[in-house]
C-alpha cells in the first residue's frame, strides 16, 4: 500500500458537513473566532476576528490551506500504512480539535500500535466530544461520523 499524505474529497465533505459555511466570523462553542468552513487562522497567519467576512470562494481557499496543514501533521504523527479513509478521518479530527490534541492523545497511541483495533480506537475517538468540559450533541455526532468513516470508508451523517 502506498503511503497516504493527502486527504480525499470525502475528507473535505466530512469537514464541510460538520463545520458548515459561515461567511461572517462567529464565536464557536470553544469561544474562538471562526469563519468559512471552520477556519480560525487565515493562510497569512492572521487570526480570524470579530467582524471579518469572506465569500464562498475564499472559504474554500481557507479550507484547502487548513487541510494541507492538518494533512502534514497527520502524516508526521501516524504510521505509514494507514488507509485513505483512516487518514481522512484523522485529518477531520485534527481540523476540528487541533493537531496537538491528536499528537498528545491516547487515541494516536492506539492507532499507531494497531490502526485496526477498532473497539479501542472507537472508545478513544468518542471521548473527544466536549467543548469547555461539556459534551455537545454536534461533537458527538461528528466523532461518530468520523469513526464510522475511519472504520468503514463510508460517509454517514445520521448519528
Amino acid at each position: 500500500m502506498a503511503k497516504i499524505t493527502k486527504s480525499s474529497n470525502n475528507c473535505a465533505g466530512l469537514v464541510k458537513h460538520f463545520e458548515g459555511l459561515f461567511l461572517k466570523a462567529y464565536l464557536c462553542p470553544a469561544n474562538v473566532w471562526t469563519i468559512g468552513y471552520g477556519t480560525t487562522v487565515y493562510p497569512d497567519g492572521t487570526k480570524v476576528k470579530e467582524g471579518d467576512t469572506c465569500n464562498e470562494e475564499q472559504a474554500i481557499e481557507y479550507l484547502r490551506n487548513d487541510l494541507a496543514y492538518f494533512e502534514a501533521m497527520v502524516d508526521a504523527y501516524t504510521r505509514d500504512d494507514v488507509s485513505q479513509q483512516q487518514f481522512d478521518a484523522m485529518v477531520s479530527f485534527c481540523y476540528n480539535l487541533g493537531a496537538k490534541n491528536l499528537k498528545d492523545s491516547t487515541l494516536l497511541k492506539v492507532i499507531n500500535a494497531n490502526p485496526t483495533n477498532y473497539p479501542e480506537i472507537q472508545t478513544q475517538w468518542l471521548r473527544w466530544n466536549k467543548a469547555n468540559g461539556t459534551a455537545l450533541k454536534g461533537l458527538t455526532r461528528r466523532r461518530n461520523a468520523e469513526f464510522y468513516y475511519y472504520q468503514n470508508g463510508i460517509l454517514k451523517f445520521d448519528f
